[in-house]
């Protein structure tokens, strides 16, 4: 069984914290896989690990050109690029497939991909898939459930808990 986190966020700042505090905890070769109905904030959660990684420039939703990299000042991590997609508009998985993210990662990246249950039979092995969802009770809130997938997780799993801890639901 994959470990899992239950995080609540309460505002659009506050999910960027969040995402600027996982951000920390990535490597190289990392695939986040995030899901989430229209306006969940998977955006807003791609903004603030941008901005966590030094990335200046606005970083908004790549719907139409499908993936956007931003370059990235090496840090302690080694992440040189973030490459950020999102696969909505694709018909398949091998248009997913196509789109190379595996490779790129592996050559100082790492992906954050918007819709990405459709992405995980393809991208899915090893990586940290985060479904955000809209509090029903409070529009400005979001729930956001973290599962880990295999081996580039497990021996990270306690830092990246103790990272979100103030996001931890019922906390």
């Amino acid at each position: 069984m994959s470990p899992s986190l239950e995080l609540a966020t309460a505002s659009a700042p506050d999910t960027r914290d969040l995402a600027a505090a996982l951000a920390g905890v990535c490597r190289v070769g990392d695939v986040l896989l995030l899901s989430g109905d229209l306006g969940a904030g998977k955006t807003t959660f791609a903004q603030g690990f941008g901005r966590a990684l030094g990335i200046e420039e606005p970083v908004t939703s790549p719907t139409f050109t499908l993936v956007r990299q931003y370059e990235v000042a090496p840090g302690a991590n080694g992440v040189r690029t973030l490459l950020h997609a999102d696969v909505y508009r694709l018909d398949n998985l091998g248009e997913i497939a196509d789109l190379g993210l595996g490779q790129l990662v592996e050559d100082g990246g790492v992906a954050l991909v918007e819709w990405g249950d459709a992405a995980a039979p393809v991208l899915g092995t090893g990586a940290l898939s985060l479904l955000l969802e809209v509090d029903p009770d409070d529009e400005g809130r979001r729930r956001i459930a973290v599962t880990g997938a295999g081996a580039p997780w497990d021996d990270r799993w306690a830092a990246l808990a103790s990272a979100l801890t103030p996001w931890a639901a019922g906390a």
